[in-house]
């Protein structure tokens, strides 16, 4: 990836501020933003759950519909996806298509799935992005987990409520 290297840990605390965000509207507790290569933030958003209760609504999913629109995939190439939580498969295809070129994350899927059991307002899909990502045409970089504990911290809260 061109440009200055991207400083990980302050982009995913700032998707973990749009996760809280989220979950005081009363969506559920995910957030992400779009990064560019030179580290300005093109894009933040929060879960889409409510208030239709729209199971498709995952940020990152609803985020990559929304760059898909604004870019093409090869100017996207370059960009960051920084995610409070792994991108499920449907939020890693939706990246992939749009043409995202690096995706780090906060809390995996798998250390989600143990904090949200079987709740039917997520019933994870315990697929590593990596796995999604491999199976496509072009390269797609993951970095993460990282600042997992913090992450999780979040769901924790969030998810024993509930």
């Amino acid at each position: 990836m061109a440009g200055p290297e991207l400083d990980h840990a302050h982009y995913l605390r700032l998707t973990f501020r749009v996760a809280e965000r989220s979950a005081a509207e009363g969506s559920h507790p995910f957030g992400c933003i779009l990064v560019s290569s030179d580290g300005k933030v093109l894009i933040e958003q929060g879960n889409a759950y409510h208030p239709h209760h729209d199971m498709t609504g995952h940020a990152e999913r609803v985020l990559a519909t929304r760059a898909s629109m604004a870019w093409r995939p090869a100017e996207l190439a370059g960009t960051t996806l920084y995610t409070s939580a792994e991108p499920c498969a449907m939020c890693a295809g939706a990246a992939y298509w749009a043409g995202i070129g690096r995706v780090v994350y906060g809390l995996s899927e798998q250390r989600l799935k143990g904090i949200t059991g079987d709740h039917p307002e997520n019933p994870t899909l315990d697929l590593p992005c990596r796995t999604v990502f491999a199976s496509g045409q072009r390269a797609v970089e993951v970095i993460g987990p990282l600042l997992e504990d913090e992450a999780a911290a979040i769901h924790e809260t969030f998810w024993a409520g509930r």
